[in-house]
């Protein structure tokens, strides 16, 4: 059963238990949701139904937990689970493999189940990566063994899913299931029902799973044009109302016709433009209905519990979180959310920090260190991609405009005149690719100092591989880097 997103809501609701009872469910076990479902827990019981919940989101600040037949979450309280980061998809996992031990009366089980464990390893890895959990520990094992297998997947719609994606003939990565595929899958339940999504995963038809992975392909378009609207609508919104400068350390807004499913998505862009928790909905009436995303370090639901009085609804985890509220408090809980985000958001997190791991010169991107850097991938949350400072580097052409309209720079990097510590010219040429940049074209000229920081990468084409750097930022080098030479930093 997948309740409707935006009619129904994201967890558990008592109607929908109440239904399935009615319709002689006798158990009934929820992914992803229902830590919170005190009521619809009750509702279960009454109706003699097993209710079996699997979550990871936060636990109720009341600690008051459903009472259900089970409750399945790597952080409940006395819980000796070593590891309390899992994702919903990776909690569910967990009950199948205990499911498959507890059927076969062994921690060895069965070739059939065995196999069955690890044709879901793909979809782990897929919801592990989508839900943004931090890539360490038993994640980072799931996402790596899922993205190696997710290829040669079994599985009839997930494999559509790759086809309709054009990524076949690419190697699969976070950032192709973060941008490429989770997008898509999440496009339905966005714009209108995910019992799409789900039925191309269940089908065993390859023309069915086909056609449903070019509808979600279409709907993820359909999504991509509303997102970049409500973007642009509420950036402007935010500035014309001050919730950008720094005594406002958040953004609250909420309009008639922003979309429901996809104001999550929104929130995400302007975290990034404005650095500062944002919350965003749709006015319906007298009630508002949305999502908000955080900054690190400043746990939104820990925000939205201080501001309860305030709201109908909420649920969530530290970054994320969805939330409910008569329309006559929008006013006061802006006030109080906002209270509560200057109190405890430092004024220089609202600045977005560039983080380097080391020093490097470019005559040390050769082919095996980049390749070992690339080895340690899955790359993600708490598991950044590398990231290091080039120092000693010129502009060896002027940067080239690329992509539609010139969106993005194609520049080539040297070592500077002065070389390396050891009077070493480099390995000549490295191309280097700033994405989004293209309008900083005018501002870089041949033979310009520079200072980067870059992501080292290596890149494949016509099955030829090379070594390349992806700009995070540059600035001119300082004029004291220009009179000497650096030294290398581990």
């Amino acid at each position: 059963y997948i309740p409707h997103r935006i009619d129904e809501g994201y967890g558990i609701n008592a109607e929908a238990i109440a239904e399935l009872a009615r319709q002689g469910a006798d158990v009934i076990v929820s992914v992803d949701c229902g830590v919170t479902a005190v009521e619809p827990a009750r509702v279960a019981r009454d109706a003699g139904v097993d209710l079996i919940i699997t979550d990871h989101h936060n636990l109720p600040e009341d600690g008051v937990l459903p009472d259900a037949a089970a409750l399945v979450h790597p952080r409940l309280p006395g819980s000796a689970y070593p590891f309390g980061e899992l994702c919903g998809a990776g909690v569910a996992f967990k009950l199948a493999w205990q499911f498959a031990v507890q059927w076969c009366g062994s921690q060895r089980v069965g070739e059939a189940f065995q196999q069955t464990l690890l044709n879901q390893l793909p979809l782990v890895a897929l919801g592990t990566i989508a839900d943004v959990v931090p890539l360490v520990g038993e994640n980072r094992v799931l996402a790596a063994y899922g993205l190696r297998m997710i290829k040669q997947t079994p599985l009839t719609g997930l494999r559509a899913l790759i086809e309709a994606s054009d990524l076949m003939d690419e190697q699969i990565d976070c950032h192709k299931v973060g941008f490429v595929l989770g997008p898509r899958l999440n496009a339905c339940g966005r714009m209108g029902h995910a019992a799409k999504a789900v039925r191309m995963l269940l089908t065993d038809d390859p023309a069915e799973a086909r056609t449903i992975a070019d509808q979600l392909t279409a709907q993820n378009r359909q999504r991509q044009q509303t997102e970049r609207r409500i973007v642009e609508e509420a950036a402007r919104a935010a500035e014309d109302a001050g919730m950008t400068a720094d005594d406002r350390r958040a953004i609250i807004l909420a309009a008639e016709d922003w979309h429901p499913g996809v104001v999550g998505i929104v929130c995400s862009r302007l975290v990034d433009r404005f650095s500062r928790p944002t919350i965003l909905m749709q006015r319906q009436g007298d009630l508002c209905k949305g999502s908000g995303r955080s900054i690190d370090g400043y746990s939104i639901h820990e925000a939205l519990a201080a501001t309860a009085d305030h709201l109908t609804t909420y649920g969530g985890h530290d970054a994320a979180a969805g939330l409910s509220l008569k329309t006559e408090r929008l006013d006061a809980f802006v006030e109080a959310f906002t209270e509560h985000a200057n109190a405890n958001i430092p004024v220089e997190h609202l600045t977005p920090a560039l983080r380097v791991d080391c020093d490097a010169l470019l005559d040390e991107f050769d082919h095996a260190t980049v390749q070992a850097l690339a080895d340690l991938a899955p790359f993600g949350r708490a598991n950044p991609r590398p990231m290091v400072r080039l120092r000693g580097v010129e502009l060896a052409e002027p940067p080239r405009q690329m992509g539609s309209q010139g969106k993005h720079l194609d520049l080539k990097l040297r070592t500077g005149r002065h070389g390396d510590v050891n009077g070493s010219a480099g390995p000549g040429l490295v191309r280097a690719v700033w994405w989004r940049q293209g309008g900083r074209a005018a501002d870089l000229a041949a033979g310009m100092p520079i200072e980067a920081v870059v992501e080292p990468k290596i890149s494949t084409w016509n099955g030829r591989s090379r070594v390349e750097a992806v700009i995070q930022d540059i600035r001119p080098a300082p004029a004291a880097d220009h009179a000497r030479p650096v030294a290398h930093v581990g």
